[in-house]
């Protein structure tokens, strides 16, 4: 379980990963509890995720340095996009390439931990159960 635990800590961050593949493995050796599983990975994920808001609200007063790692526009879409939904957009965080960057923008514009940690978790856990659905429906 700790090894889903880090992929799925590691994978929510800005690194490449993939939580699910190590998750549905696991799920069809049969040797570890489903729900647990499920747990290990939403938690990591999550708290993956945490450290993304955390690295955006340290970086907002950086947005404008030259060396600032994202380029302008793409800051600007994924901004933009939190503009328009807010904390809801945080529900797609599960989402391969646009979840991982709604979670550091949402530590750009200071939404509240409690609340993002929340929608965060829901979001995440939901993935893992549709993934563990589908592993148990196929072995």
């Amino acid at each position: 379980m700790t090894g889903l635990f880090l992929a799925g800590f590691l994978s929510a961050t800005l690194l490449p990963g993939s939580s699910e593949a190590a998750l549905a493995a696991l799920l069809a050796s049969g040797r570890v509890d489903p729900a647990l599983a499920v747990a290990a990975a939403t938690v990591g994920n999550t708290l993956g995720s945490c450290v993304n808001w955390a690295i955006g609200a340290f970086l907002a007063g950086y947005r404008d340095h030259p060396r600032f790692p994202v380029k302008p526009e793409v800051f600007d879409r994924y901004a933009g996009w939190y503009a328009r939904w807010g904390v809801w957009s945080l529900l797609l965080s599960w989402a391969p390439i646009i979840g991982d960057p709604l979670t550091v923008v949402a530590g750009v514009f200071r939404t509240p931990f409690p609340l993002f940690a929340a929608v965060v978790f829901v979001a995440k856990f939901v993935r893992y159960l549709v993934v563990a659905g589908v592993v148990t429906l196929v072995v």
